[in-house]
């Protein structure tokens, strides 16, 4: 009985490996892997460019301002200047 388990086993691993073959084989998995490479590496390229424009976006010039008499005025007393 253990016999025909290991012919009908080899014989499905020879099956598999012929629909492997005839599908691409490893050059076409290869293939697929480094374009999956390059759309990953474009896609953190723009994700990095968004966030560092988010970032110049919420910094702004990079000049502090003074704040307006309006600013101040939801400032606690103690952060106040003197006017």
């Amino acid at each position: 009985m253990e016999g025909i388990t290991l012919i009908i086993a080899i014989f499905a691993l020879v099956i598999g490996i012929i629909a492997f073959q005839r599908t691409g084989g490893i050059k076409e998995l290869r293939q697929e892997v480094d374009n999956l490479n390059i759309r990953t590496e474009t896609v953190r390229e723009r994700t990095a460019n968004v966030l560092n424009r988010f970032e110049k976006m919420l910094r702004g010039s990079g000049e502090r301002k003074e704040p307006t008499r309006e600013d101040r005025g939801n400032e606690p007393d103690s952060l106040k200047k003197p006017e």
